[in-house]
């Protein structure tokens, strides 16, 4: 009985460092938009098919919930601001499908922290809707679709 206990609380402590991003998530300022700069860079250095980055988001999404939920355990406090898995998937969403420039990039991240920190346009109530990793997840989900639209419409328009 003890080993199952210690096996379950280990494997909500690995899922915990999935949800902070490893030491990120600790960070004393703006754990959420160090998250988004990570993403940023890591999304700015890496070369993805389109395919592969529609991958990520999905499994993101599911593991993000899933070690969103569990981190909350293990941190003890609802919705934890150390939680930036969220941001880091949030901002992917954000630069789907997008052409891959610098100035792409940065304008998917001022967006995307727009919509992620005011939270206008029913974030707010999808995030106070959904309970446990799925409304830490969803809000940024749905911000960054609306910085993908914005930046598509854009697109299309010029």
């Amino acid at each position: 009985m003890k080993n199952n206990e210690n096996s379950r609380n280990s494997a909500h402590i690995a899922l915990s460092y999935i949800a902070t991003i490893g030491f990120l998530g600790y960070s004393p300022y703006a754990p959420g938009t160090v998250g988004s700069l990570f993403a940023l860079v890591v999304f700015l250095i890496s070369d993805l098919s389109l395919f592969t980055h529609l991958i990520i988001i999905i499994i993101g999404i599911l593991l993000g919930t899933y070690a969103s939920s569990a981190a909350e355990k293990v941190l003890k406090e609802k919705d934890s601001k150390k939680i930036i898995i969220d941001e880091f998937i949030g901002f992917y969403v954000s630069v789907f499908y997008l052409p891959k420039t610098f100035g792409f990039a940065v304008a998917a991240f001022l967006l995307f922290r727009f919509f992620d920190i005011l939270k206008p346009l029913f974030i707010s109530n999808l995030e106070k809707t959904l309970s446990d990793g799925l409304g830490i997840m969803a809000d940024d989900i749905l911000a960054g679709i609306y910085s993908n639209i914005i930046l598509q419409m854009w697109l299309y328009f010029n």
